[in-house]
C-alpha cells in the first residue's frame, strides 16, 4: 500500500507564489510516476503536472512556465512538490497528489491524496 498526504495549501494574492507538498509513504518502490491534479469549484478534476521515475515532466498548457513539479526520491518517504508562481485567481482549486502504483506486472492502480486547498485572491 502507498499513502499520500498533501500539505502547503492556503490563501495567496494574485501574482504570488506557493509550494504544495505531497508525502508518499508505504511501498514507494511500486510507484512508477506521480502527479498533481486540481479540481476547481463546480468543475471536473484536471491534470496539472506529472513526473516519471526517470524525471520526465509534463504540464498542462495553462500552467507551463509558471508551475514546476519536482520530486525528492533520495528520501523515504518520497516527497513530491509543486512550486506555483505567478498565481492567478483561476488557479484556485483543491490540489490532489496522485501516484501510479504497479504492485505487479499485471496490476496498476492510482492512489490519491486527500487534497489541499489553494485559494488565489484577486
Amino acid at each position: 500500500q502507498v499513502q499520500l498526504v498533501e500539505s502547503g495549501g492556503g490563501l495567496v494574492q494574485s501574482g504570488g507564489s506557493l509550494r504544495v507538498s505531497c508525502t508518499a509513504s508505504g511501498r514507494i518502490y511500486h510507484i512508477t510516476s506521480m502527479g498533481w491534479y486540481r479540481q476547481a469549484p463546480g468543475k471536473g478534476r484536471e491534470l496539472v503536472a506529472t513526473i516519471t521515475n526517470d524525471g520526465s515532466t509534463n504540464y498542462a498548457d495553462s500552467v507551463k512556465g509558471r508551475f514546476t513539479i519536482s520530486r525528492d526520491v533520495a528520501k523515504n518517504p518520497v516527497y513530491l512538490y509543486l512550486q506555483m508562481n505567478s498565481l492567478k485567481p483561476e488557479d484556485t482549486a483543491v490540489y490532489y497528489c496522485k501516484a501510479v502504483v504497479k504492485p505487479s506486472i499485471e496490476a496498476s492502480l492510482d492512489v490519491w491524496g486527500q487534497g489541499t486547498l489553494v485559494t488565489v485572491s484577486s
